[in-house]
This record gives C-alpha cells, structure tokens and sequence, in this order.
C-alpha cells in the first residue's frame, strides 16, 4: 500500500467519528466504540501493529481514563457540595452585584477564571470546573459546556503551568541535535527555545482579543431568546476590553518571564481590572442580557444536574467571600502543587503506574491521585467541608450525587481514549512505518508545499483532536513540523510556535475533552452538538494563526539562527 493511501486509511477512524458524532448526530457512547474497534483494526491489518501492542495501549487507555474521570469527579463533588453547604446561592447573589447580565457573567466566570484555572491545572479542568458553576449560575447545560470548551484556546499553550511548552514542545524537540546545529552557528537551546514560546505568546494574544467576543455571539446567536447575533455584537466594545485585559500581560508573561505563567498572570490581571469595570457599568450596554425562562428552554440544553435555588431553601445564608472560598483555596493548591517542588514532590510520590505495559516499550501508564486536579478538587471539598459547617449527610448526598453522574462519562471515556493511544502508538508497527497522527501531518504538508504554514496550525489542532491534549500534540508533532520548516528553508522557532497554538485551539473540539465537560453537568450523549457550536471559534483560531504564520514568514522575514538550515 503506498504512503498516500495509508495516510489517507490514517485519517478515516477521525471522518467516522465527526460523521457520525456531527453529521448523524449519534451520541459519544455509541459512536466511539465503534471508531475504537475500526482504529483498532486499522493498527492491526494496515499499520503492522502486534496485537499485543494494541492491547498494551487500550490498557495505557484506561489508566488515562481513570485519571481524567478523577478530576471530572473532583469538579462535580466540589460543585454538589457548594450546592448543599448553601454556597451556590451566595454566588449566584454575588454575580447579580456584578452584573445580572449573562454576557458579563460568562466573560468572567468562562473566559477570565477559566483562563486562571487553565493555567494552574491545564488538562481539561477549566471546563470541568467553570461549565457546571456556570450552570449553578442559572445558565443552560449545553451552553455552559459551549462556553468552558471555547476557553481551551488562548490560555491553553501556557497551561498547568507552562507543561504544553516545556513538556511538549521540549520534550518533542531533538534537543540534542538542535542544540549542536545551534552551537554550530553560535546561539543555543535556550535561545532558540524562547524564540518559540515568545512567537506562542504574541500570536495567542493577537488571536485571543476577540475570543471573548466570540463566545458571547454564539452565546446570544444559540442560546439567546431572540436567536441574535447583534446581542452578542452589542458587547463588542467590553469584550474586547476583557480581550485586552487579559492578552495584554499574558504576552508581557509570555515574552519577559517563560512559560509557566502567562495563564495565571494574564487572567489575574484581567478579572483585577474587568470585574471593577463591569460593577461601574464602563463599556457596557444599558440593555440587560439574560436567558428566556428555563421552562422554554430545548430539551437538548438541559443536562442532569440542576442547582436550583430550592436546594439551598432554609440553609444559614453564606456570605458571598466564604463561598468563593472553595474556588480560590483550588486556585491557591494547584498553583502550590505545581510550582513548589517539595509540595510537588510529596503529592507525586503516592502513584500507581504501570512501566511497559504487557512488555512494550515505551507504553506505560501512571496514576497520581493526589497531584492530579481530583485529588486538590476532593481537599478542597474536605476544606469546605469544615469550611462551611456542613453536615455529614450533605456531604454523603454530594459523594452519592457526584458518583452516578460519573457513571455516564466513563463508558464513553474507556473506549475514547484507548482509541487515542492506539493511533500515538502506532509508530512501532512490522512494517517502520510512521505514527498514524504524522503520517496524517505529512499528507497535509506533502499536499500544500510553500503555503504549508497556513496549515501548519490545524496539523497542531489535527494532533490535539485525536489526542485531546496540547502536550501530546506538541510531543507528537513539534519535530515533524521543525524538519518541515527546515526544508522550506523558513523558521523553524516560527513554525512549532504555530504548532502550539493550533494545538491549543484544537482543545475545542477534542471528542474526550467535549465528553468530560459534558459529564460535569449531566449532559452525555449531546456531544455533537457541542462540537457543532464549536468548529466557529476552532476555525477562526487556525485561519488567522495560519494568516499571521504566512505574513511572518513571507512578509515580514522572520527568521531564527536555524533557518534555511534545519531538517
């Protein structure tokens, strides 16, 4: 078979789930076994794999499954247990201080605090997190599954700290041999290095000004009870004054302090400077934007998790500071957990893993249950716990809660993600063939020739779609996307920095991704129709990263010590 037709065989288990998830509308549940039993036969009779290996990755599978059903449980016990302290109700009273407007709320809970928590924790939280405190705040399910997904995007490179960078782009980098071409022309890694992650930071923040615009037209356009873009568009000049807040000092963070804290920065700075503004009404509308009744609502946008104001009926008020409480105590630890490395240490050191699963080499799988987000979710529940004088029944009743909404995500998620480490995979096969996620990328970059870089950011989205991670995506790709540079004769500094941020966008619309929020607020089986909602902003985010990609290299000349030379 020659290469093309194998890379095109590559593409199909993708075609069959956007077909299916999308065009046919099927739910997750039934639509990923069956594009995991075709990935697996594709690895088996087309790429060359053993059946032991293809074994050994569905089994690495469900090790990566069981840790991000940890986190979504953290996330759903934390919000059931607000709920039953009383703290919901607080929130929800201190957001109408704010603003009662939803378009307000969304720029601060979604985008601003999602963007915090993106940069402490990275790996899904921030839609595990904000999406069902957005529904406690009265939104639809499926919109704020909508609005927590379209926030893995500008924050998302600079995630957990900075590990998409320094994780994915220098663990996927031959740091060895790019560091003697380097020394060969008198520079070195470390240079070259912040030449990526610098060019990562100036093309999010260019892209991610109007994120915030973005989200509050598909906001009002699909959930709004006039089906308007122009209520969106009414905030144009406040969300691109949050655009700004937050893009801002996340490009000064990037370019002058590394990579591990324009996130935070960025979106600290932000709600410093937004949440005063939108108390004094600056920029903002005189109409007042809120949802129709939810008695009118579609079916398709409620989940099964509800916080209504019922549930907290009869409770001793919570002030509105002790029930944001829980949030920043998980704001605080994540940071903690993973910029401290005695902390760091302690928390890691209690794992249970699996080296070279069933003798493979190079296929393991690691459990970290306290350092992973759940593990920091649940001390926070325990904190609140006390925190919030609860009772132990209400405790029990959030733990019940949380374990049968998490029933639904972990039957999609264990033939998801198996489906996933079968492609990564597949680059030991019988035959030496490529990985089937590169063999997919040279099909793009062999198709296209001089005006690869447009496309070199969707090949980064292409990675994180299949592997629902920025890092993977990067440690899959950023070689690959180096030597592509290198025998254009451009930058290759230019060309992994716009792997990065394509793959960073690619974050919207990662099947597991979509099926973990999804499963925070209740609403399994409606992934497509999340997806639909986000292909808008993926696609704004890969057709103007590629535009400032061409305008770079071919307008504006930018080169790095290696161009012309790499490959």
């Amino acid at each position: 078979m020659s290469q093309t037709l194998l890379s095109i065989l590559a593409f199909v288990p993708l075609v069959l789930a956007g077909v299916l998830l999308i065009g046919f509308r099927w739910p997750a549940k039934y639509a990923m076994p069956l594009v995991f039993v075709l990935t697996a036969l594709i690895g088996l009779l087309a790429w060359d794999m053993t059946l032991n290996r293809v074994i050994a990755s569905t089994l690495q599978g469900l090790i990566l499954t069981a840790a991000i059903l940890w986190i979504i449980f953290g996330a759903i016990l934390l919000l059931n247990t607000l709920k039953h302290s009383g703290g919901i109700a607080a929130i929800r009273r201190g957001f109408s201080n704010i603003s009662p407007d939803r378009r307000v709320q969304a720029l601060i809970v979604a985008w601003l605090f999602g963007c915090f928590i993106e940069g402490a924790s990275g790996f899904g939280t921030p839609a595990a997190v904000a999406a069902p405190l957005m529904v406690a705040l009265g939104f639809p399910a499926l919109a704020a599954v909508v609005m927590g997904m379209m926030v893995q995007s500008t924050p998302v490179s600079f995630g957990a700290v900075g590990t998409p960078i320094i994780v994915g782009v220098g663990g996927g980098l031959d740091q060895t041999g790019i560091g003697a071409q380097l020394a060969a022309v008198g520079s070195n890694w470390d240079v070259f290095f912040h030449l990526i992650f610098s060019r990562v930071a100036i093309i999010h923040a260019i892209c991610g000004i109007l994120m915030p615009l973005i989200m509050l037209c598909i906001l009002t356009r699909y959930f709004g009870r006039n089906k308007s873009w122009s209520e969106g568009l009414a905030m144009a000049p406040f969300a691109v004054f949050t655009g700004l807040a937050f893009v801002i000092p996340y490009a000064a963070a990037g370019i002058f302090l590394g990579p591990e804290f324009p996130s935070m920065i960025g979106a600290l700075v932000g709600l410093a400077i937004v949440v005063p503004a939108a108390k004094a009404g600056f920029l903002l509308p005189k109409d007042t934007w809120d949802f129709a009744p939810a008695s009118e609502w579609p079916a398709d946008w409620m989940g099964k998790i509800e916080m209504k104001i019922e549930d907290v009926a009869g409770k001793t008020p919570i002030s509105v500071p002790m029930a944001w409480a829980p949030y920043l105590l998980l704001a605080a630890f994540l940071v903690i957990s993973r910029v401290f490395p005695d902390v760091k240490g302690l928390l890691m050191a209690v794992s249970f893993g699996w080296k070279d699963i069933l003798g493979e080499t190079g296929v393991s799988g690691t459990l970290e249950p306290l350092f992973l987000p759940g593990g920091i979710l649940c001390m926070v529940v325990l904190v609140t716990f006390f925190l919030h004088r609860m009772k132990a029944s209400e405790l029990g009743a959030a733990l019940s809660e949380s374990s049968k909404t998490l029933l639904g995500a972990g039957f999609v998620l264990i033939f998801t993600i198996p489906m996933v480490r079968i492609l990564i995979n597949s680059g030991v096969n019988g035959s030496d063939l490529v990985s089937m996620p590169v063999a997919m990328a040279q099909l793009v970059a062999n198709s296209v020739g001089d005006i690869y870089p447009f496309f070199a950011p969707a090949v980064g989205a292409l990675g994180a779609f299949i592997a629902g991670s920025n890092t993977v995506s990067n440690l899959m790709l950023s070689q690959f996307q180096f030597n592509t540079a290198g025998l254009l004769g451009l930058s290759g500094a230019l060309m992994v920095a716009l792997q990065s941020v394509g793959a960073a966008a690619g974050n919207m619309i990662a099947i597991h991704n979509v099926v973990a929020a999804s499963a925070t607020v209740g609403l399994l089986g409606r992934e497509g129709i999340t997806l639909r909602k986000t292909m808008l902003p993926t696609l704004y985010y890969l057709i103007l990263a590629g535009s400032i990609g061409l305008i770079g290299f071919y307008v504006m000349g930018i080169s790095d010590p290696l161009a012309g030379i790499a490959g």
